[in-house]
């Protein structure tokens, strides 16, 4: 996905807590540990509540690979499904486009109804849920809201003579 922002303000954007929950109204999605509010980081974790397929479910995912702005990685370490990683990269096309890709992947649980589970509808759920979520990060990053879901960065003051 091509996004007309800076790549700074993608990665970032992608790291946000709150810019997350945006994108899962319809799973009632919070943050209920670990890192609850803005930008997770290295080794950092978030535990979440959700609601999928009418079953409230909880998955722990940590950050397990960082190299700001370019990528980073969460994996699951705690949750329904027997694997779940998901890599996301940046490319700055510009100074003021940045191209967004994901690489998601995950295994379900019980390997004969799982591997069908997979196959007949987890694969498109999934697939359905993160084009949801980048889509509505793709419209903050490139809104004026951007700035709301960032830290903000301490003026620097130029050292007073005496």
């Amino acid at each position: 996905m091509q996004i007309a922002a800076p790549i700074r303000r993608c990665f970032d954007l992608s790291r946000s807590i709150e810019v997350h929950l945006l994108g899962t109204e319809s799973s009632r999605e919070q943050a209920v540990g670990g890192v609850i509010t803005g930008l997770i980081g290295p080794n950092e974790f978030v535990r979440w509540r959700a609601r999928h397929f009418g079953i409230h479910q909880h998955l722990t995912s940590k950050i397990t690979a960082f190299d700001s702005p370019n990528y980073f990685q969460d994996t699951m370490i705690e949750g329904v499904f027997t694997f779940m990683q998901h890599d996301h990269f940046f490319l700055a096309l510009s100074e003021t486009s940045t191209e967004m890709r994901d690489r998601f992947t995950f295994a379900a649980p019980f390997p004969v109804l799982g591997k069908m589970a997979e196959r007949l509808f987890l694969k498109r759920y999934l697939e359905q849920f993160l084009r949801h979520r980048n889509q509505i990060l793709k419209q903050v990053a490139e809104s004026e809201t951007w700035s709301d879901f960032l830290p903000k960065l301490d003026s620097v003051r130029a050292p007073t003579k005496s």
